[in-house]
């Protein structure tokens, strides 16, 4: 894994914005893969709103996502495409490519972390994601 000499900021057209942390150096993912992620969610402000990583202890529970833009939400989709095992990012997300309904990935099992995302599903969201590999 290698951290880049300047961390830039990719801004698509979309509004979507993301910025490699750490450059992977396994597999690439690829649309209509699945891939295997840690991540941490907050409003664009930095009010935490959902991680699968624990704050205190590192450890995590890592969920498995189709790069599937009908089953996760489009601005994740676009941020894990072309990205490295290994690698780390961080996107703002808008709301247009964000939880445009219930059923999109990732969201939590447990009805007060679920309730907490959908939430802040109107405003724009940030995400680090880590890619721990594709399947």
């Amino acid at each position: 894994m290698k951290e880049p000499d300047v961390i830039r900021t990719l801004k698509l057209s979309s509004w979507l914005r993301i910025q490699e942390i750490i450059e992977g150096e396994g597999p690439e993912a690829h649309d209509g893969d699945y891939v295997q992620v840690n991540y941490v969610c907050r409003q664009s402000n930095g009010n935490f709103v959902h991680s699968i990583v624990d704050q205190f202890s590192g450890e995590s529970s890592p969920v498995t996502l189709p790069l599937d833009e009908n089953q996760i939400i489009k601005g994740l989709k676009d941020v894990l495409t072309g990205m490295r095992v290994g690698g780390k990012r961080r996107a703002l997300i808008p709301p247009s490519m964000g939880y445009i309904n219930e059923n999109l990935q990732p969201i939590p099992d447990e009805f007060g972390p679920r309730r907490s995302l959908l939430s802040h599903a109107k405003e724009p969201l940030i995400f680090k994601i880590q890619l721990l590999k594709t399947l």
